[in-house]
Order: C-alpha cells, then sequence, then structure tokens
C-alpha cells in the first residue's frame, strides 16, 4: 500500500468514476471492471470519460474492445488506489462501531516485521478489536502512516529520525546466516561470517540500511565476497538460499518468525545488531487495544527471537557513522526479554540502521 496525501485535481470527481477507473487497471478491460462492480459495460465507460474530461488528460489508450493505461493513468492509479482502500476501511469500520460500538486496528509495518512478528503478537493479544488492517510498506512509508493517521501502530526498523512520532520501545537482535539445510556449514552451530568468502553472498538491496551493516562487518573482517544477489525482502532472500544460490545473512525476524522449509538458520560468529521498534502518533494517547498491542509485540519478540532485548524510548543505540544515535535523549535501558513498560517518548534523533 501507497501511503501519500497528495490531493488530486479538484473538481467534481466522484468515488464511482475512481472505482471504475481502478477496476479497469485491474481487471484490464471495461466489460470485466463492470462485472466486478455490478455496473453495465456502458456505465463503466461513462464513468471513466466523465473522468478524463474532469482530469483533462486521457487515461486508457484505446485499440477496438481493448483498453491500455496510459503513463498518466498509471501514476494516477497510484494515488486513487489508497483512496479507495482508505474509503472501504471506512466503510468496515463504520460497520463495526454500528454493530459493537468499537473501531478497528490499523497496524502498518515493514515487510520481515509485518510477516515474522505482528501475526504472533496479534494471535496472543486478548484486547482485538473486531476488525483489523495489516499493511507491509518500507520503513519511510510506516513512519508516513503513522504520522498522517493512516495507520495506529507502526512496527519499523530503525534508523528513524522524527518528531511526530512516539517511541515505545526499541528492540535489538542479532541478524543470523541462513543457508541450505544439505549445506555442510549447516552442521555447525554458528557459521564463520567468513564463510561468505566462499559462497554467493544473498543481501538486501538498500544500501542506507541492514545491507550497510553486513558490508559494514564483512569489510572490518576483510572479507571479499566472489559473488552477491540482491533482493529487497528477506522472504525473497530465504527461498534464493532454499535454491541454493548462495547463503544470506539476514534479520532474524523472518528466519525464526517465518520458517521456510529446507533453509537452515544459525547465528553467525561475529555480531551484527538489528534494531526495530514500535511508533505511535505523538501527541495521541494510546487507546487501550493499541497499549496491548505494543506490549503484545514485546512479548513475541521475546519468544521468537534468541537474545532479543528491550530498550526503552530514551535508549542509545550505537551509532556507526560516528556519534550516537538517540531517541529522547536519555540514558541506555535495557533488559533480556520484556522489561517493564515504558512512557513513550518523541524520536528526535537518528536511530542506526536496517532492514527490508
Amino acid at each position: 500500500m501507497r501511503y501519500t496525501h497528495n490531493l488530486l485535481p479538484p473538481g467534481t470527481m466522484e468515488i464511482r468514476q475512481l472505482e471504475a477507473f481502478a477496476a479497469v487497471m485491474s481487471t484490464g478491460s471495461v466489460t470485466a471492471a463492470g462485472r466486478l462492480l455490478g455496473r453495465s459495460q456502458p456505465a463503466i465507460t461513462r464513468s471513466i470519460q466523465e473522468l478524463e474530461s474532469e482530469l483533462g488528460f486521457t487515461l486508457f489508450a484505446r485499440s477496438g474492445p481493448r483498453v491500455s493505461p496510459t503513463e498518466r493513468g498509471f501514476l494516477l492509479y497510484e494515488e486513487v488506489e489508497p483512496v479507495l482502500l482508505g474509503m472501504q476501511q471506512i466503510r468496515a469500520s463504520a460497520a463495526v462501531i454500528g454493530r459493537e460500538g468499537s473501531r478497528s486496528l490499523n497496524v502498518v509495518a515493514t515487510p520481515a516485521l509485518a510477516a515474522g512478528l505482528v501475526p504472533a503478537a496479534l494471535a496472543a493479544d486478548p484486547a482485538l478489536p473486531a476488525q483489523i488492517h495489516l499493511h507491509s510498506a518500507s520503513p519511510e512509508k510506516v513512519v508516513h502512516a503513522v504520522l498522517t493517521g493512516a495507520a495506529e501502530v507502526g512496527v519499523t526498523s530503525l534508523p528513524l529520525e522524527h518528531r511526530g512520532v512516539a517511541v515505545h520501545w526499541i528492540g535489538e537482535v542479532q541478524c543470523v546466516a541462513a543457508l541450505a539445510a544439505d549445506d555442510p556449514l549447516a552442521a555447525a552451530d554458528t557459521v564463520p561470517l567468513a564463510a561468505c568468502a566462499e559462497r554467493a553472498l544473498v543481501t538486501m538491496q538498500n544500501p542506507y540500511r541492514l545491507r550497510q551493516l553486513v558490508d559494514r562487518a564483512l569489510q572490518d573482517a576483510g572479507i571479499a565476497v566472489p559473488r552477491r544477489i540482491d533482493t529487497n525482502t528477506s522472504l525473497n532472500a530465504l527461498a534464493l538460499v532454499r535454491a541454493g544460490l548462495g547463503l544470506a545473512v539476514l534479520e532474524p525476524v523472518t528466519a525464526y518468525g517465518l520458517p521456510v522449509d529446507g533453509v537452515a538458520v544459525r547465528p553467525i560468529d561475529v555480531p551484527i545488531p538489528f534494531h526495530f521498534c514500535v511508533i505511535t502518533p505523538q501527541g495521541r494517547p494510546p487507546t487501550p487495544a493499541v497499549q496491548s498491542l505494543t506490549e503484545q509485540l514485546a512479548l513475541a519478540a521475546a519468544r521468537l527471537l534468541p537474545g532479543f532485548v528491550r530498550r526503552d524510548g530514551d535508549s542509545v543505540v550505537p551509532q556507526y557513522e560516528g556519534g550516537s544515535d538517540v531517541i529522547g535523549g536519555g540514558a541506555v535501558s535495557e533488559s533480556a526479554g520484556v522489561g517493564a513498560r515504558q512512557r513513550p517518548r518523541p524520536a528526535h534523533a537518528a536511530l542506526s540502521r536496517q532492514n527490508d
């Protein structure tokens, strides 16, 4: 989901027109869009024509019965999709409120945390509302969703720098090695980082997060990697490893939270810390459902992730580029597993690093 709030051109644009446009984009034809929305083909065509007239540009190139999106059509769809999804959430929330007098819970997390951690926390949460929306997004978009109110809870990797969000806690775990189960190294309790000099390395694409930490560890150890395969999610990395294409050094949330058959996960002999945190909108008191989920996320992390350390919102996280990174400007407070509940702190300065 793309969290943007760029305004569509002003005018008499209607939801039915946007729904028709999105349906044609999704199905690839006017006829199929009509079936999807329960409208006639002429009604879909008329809605598209009205929208194009309102916008002042063509959304589809027409060749007989076939339609193909124009470049502007693709660009507009990126803006329309989250608007319509938001409308769906409003309808669903309104139905829940009318039925039970409660509201839904909107959660957004990075792909690794959305797949590897959030489901375990939700499954153990005794205070779940009737309607839950879980979306995965890049770390930058997780922060944006919380800032704009599109999400009430965000779970993201570091770095994080924004005064508009409150940090409830910070988690620290060590990265792991993932290798094919039939690899001879899988028999060892710990995989040496030097093994990357003998195998293809599967790594993340983003050079400013987890990739930066892995590259620095390799550089410090004087290890030259003969071949790399990069990807944008840890789940993709695990699939590449299972296919025998190399060894992956990745965050442990996906590796332990979403295990893949045929892949062995082992600690690495060199510490490479992975940091993540739970955030909510600054200045908005968390609801009981938000408070409960925030704590369940920490409990789930303690259950799933070996060596998990929870830090409060004032914690200092080591700075790899020199100096120190601080949230809230306080001293380090940490404990293995889950400690006492802490008051959330504003994210004042960048925290180090990572993730897919």
